[in-house]
């Protein structure tokens, strides 16, 4: 998708993409998988014994050059859900501790150029009503017992959505708020790229490229 995005879209009399490859930034380099070779100096233990883990790296750039970015933006993991969610899907955010960079991006996709409601996603303000939770930043104690208390308010079964490095192994600042088994789906990135997001949750949904 290009730049000019928003006229594009006019010119060809619709409002946005189905094809979620068309939300890919080509010029994207950082986050996407990293490959290379050699031993290198890891803040965050992200590679070692010549592997590459994506839910530590914080993308701080120090591998080069032994290793490289390849622009595949598709870092993450995931369950396939219930079919039913293919309709409708709503998620409520949870902020352990972040410091914003994941909040902007996850918001980043109800915007005209992902639209990501047009998919049928859609942020709600309570777990009550949510589908699944999306869980941001490194541990907190003060928010322990409010996340607790906000998994176990989600309809069961609760599906629960690490999102970016320290949601899923705590990153450089701290430890993960959950422990790894607990995610339903781990979308890698400091932070992830909207398409990353998107590309995850549709998966999730057991939904094609196009999003259908």
């Amino acid at each position: 998708m290009t730049k000019y995005w928003f006229l594009n879209g006019i010119r060809r009399r619709i409002l946005t993409e189905k094809d979620l490859s068309a939300y890919k930034n080509p010029g994207l380099l950082w986050p996407s998988r990293i490959e290379g070779h050699g031993e290198v100096s890891c803040p965050v233990d992200a590679i070692s014994s010549g592997g590459w883990n994506s839910e530590k790296c914080i993308f701080c750039r120090r591998c080069i050059p032994s290793y490289t970015p390849t622009g595949d933006q598709d870092i993450y993991e995931t369950e396939k859900s219930d079919p039913v969610f293919r309709k409708s899907f709503h998620i409520f955010l949870v902020d352990s501790g972040t410091c914003g960079a994941c909040n902007t991006e996850i918001n980043s996709i109800f915007a005209p150029q992902y639209d990501a409601n047009r998919l049928g996603i859609f942020v709600t303000n309570t777990p009550r009503d949510a589908d699944a939770i999306v869980v941001m930043g490194v541990y907190t104690e003060k928010m322990q017992e409010p996340l607790k208390r906000a998994i176990e308010a989600v309809p069961k079964p609760a599906m629960v959505i690490g999102l970016g490095t320290c949601a899923l192994s705590g990153g450089i600042l701290g430890k993960n708020p959950l422990d790894r088994e607990v995610y339903f789906t781990r979308i890698s990135g400091c932070p992830p790229s909207p398409y990353t997001i998107i590309r995850a949750l549709e998966e999730m949904r057991n939904r094609r490229r196009d999003g259908r």
